[in-house]
């Protein structure tokens, strides 16, 4: 795998925390949401329409109810609890923790629910993200201050709801393109989030400039490259490859965090860093044989497909 791709994938993966903490000195986690989504809706919606209007031929309604269903789980249930806690002061590190610990929760069931077979090197690579993460993560929670305890709980409920989701569409049996995902998962969470927003009264968006340079740092680097890297990685790599990087997600997170917004950045970070590239190393070379070459194709591989349909769009 080029160095570059992954590079770029986690960077434009971990902005996302990054960008959802810039949006939160200027409006709610509501407003935000809403107003990264409602444009960007608007645009997949004339994509599908003028340019990948095949990619819709042979699904139905069902299909169609399905992936809305999956995109609500995945973007407007991991991003809300995601957005709001970063609002009520958890850090960027914490949350990106809590999100890296997705592939082990999802790699865990996915041998009961999925068939799907890891390897015991893989496991052990997986182990130590989940420590070097943890590391990190404790080290930024332990430094916060006038945190509620209960918000650290709302990531991990965001969390689990992005694993239901990668388990539903991992279940479906109609094979639906990315494009296609995209834009339905996009168009549902544009309902929930207006409609949140109406609700409350967090509609309107405010005047500042450092509003939307959030909302388009979101949708730039978080969505379009975030994901877009993701499909990339894993046809070329497989759906395991991905999840190990996910483990990088955290301390890079927590890098960032402290650069930009002065979080806390001191050895147990710096130990959680090297815990994760040591994971990335175990998992890489412990990989199983790739057989007939497909291993990790999205198309063969209903783990490789149902996690990256179910993030479409995901990525912060």
């Amino acid at each position: 795998m080029n160095i570059l791709l992954p590079v770029a994938f986690v960077l434009c993966w971990s902005s996302g925390f990054i960008g959802a903490k810039l949006g939160a000195g200027s409006a709610s986690a509501l407003t935000i949401l809403m107003w990264r989504f409602l444009p960007l809706t608007v645009v997949l919606a004339v994509v599908a329409v003028t340019v990948a209007r095949a990619s819709w031929q042979g699904l139905g309604v069902r299909d169609v109810v399905r992936q809305a269903v999956i995109g609500a789980l995945s973007q407007s249930g991991y991003l809300l609890t995601v957005y709001y806690a970063i609002q009520l002061g958890v850090s960027t590190g914490t949350t990106a923790l809590i999100d890296g610990v997705q592939p082990l929760v999802a790699g865990a069931l996915a041998g009961p629910l999925l068939r799907s077979h890891v390897t015991a090197r893989q496991w052990l690579g997986l182990c130590l993200g989940v420590v070097g993460v943890v590391v990190v993560t404790t080290a930024d929670a332990s430094a916060a201050a006038g945190v509620a305890g209960w918000a650290y709980a709302l990531p991990f409920i965001g969390m689990l709801s992005l694993v239901a989701a990668t388990f539903l569409e991992s279940r479906s049996a109609t094979r639906v393109a990315p494009s296609v995902s995209l834009t339905v998962h996009c168009a549902a969470s544009t309902v929930v989030f207006t409609a949140l927003a109406v609700g409350t009264g967090t509609a309107v968006p405010p005047a500042e400039l450092a509003f939307w340079g959030a909302v388009g740092w979101l949708v730039v680097l978080s969505t379009f490259g975030g994901y877009g890297l993701y499909w990339l990685i894993l046809r070329r790599s497989g759906v395991t490859a991905v999840n190990t990087l996910m483990f990088l997600m955290a301390p890079v997170t927590a890098v960032w965090g402290a650069l930009m917004f002065g979080e806390p950045f001191g050895p147990r970070t710096l130990l959680g860093l090297a815990l994760g590239l040591v994971a990335v190393v175990v998992v890489h070379r412990g990989a199983a044989p790739r057989g007939d070459g497909h291993a990790g194709d999205p198309a063969r591989d209903p783990v490789a497909r149902g996690r990256a349909d179910a993030v479409a769009g995901a990525p912060r």
